[in-house]
């Protein structure tokens, strides 16, 4: 499975599962594709964050 916290293996248009900033307790993963990716820096500890092509905004956790 890729890394879902290092920036170069995420493009706008793969499918990815993220974490919502409200579901961050719970884990619950929400499913999507990746319209814009948000986080500047190389990597990041509790996954890149990125907007939906839906509009949510979370940190991936998985990449299909």
């Amino acid at each position: 499975m890729t890394d879902g916290r290092v920036r170069k293996n995420i493009r706008s248009g793969m499918s990815v599962a993220i974490v919502l900033k409200q579901d961050q307790e719970s884990g619950r993963l929400t499913d999507g594709v990746v319209r814009d990716i948000l986080t500047k820096s190389a990597t990041h500890p509790h996954g890149i964050k990125v907007r939906l092509m839906s509009g949510e905004v979370g940190r991936v956790k998985e990449i299909y």
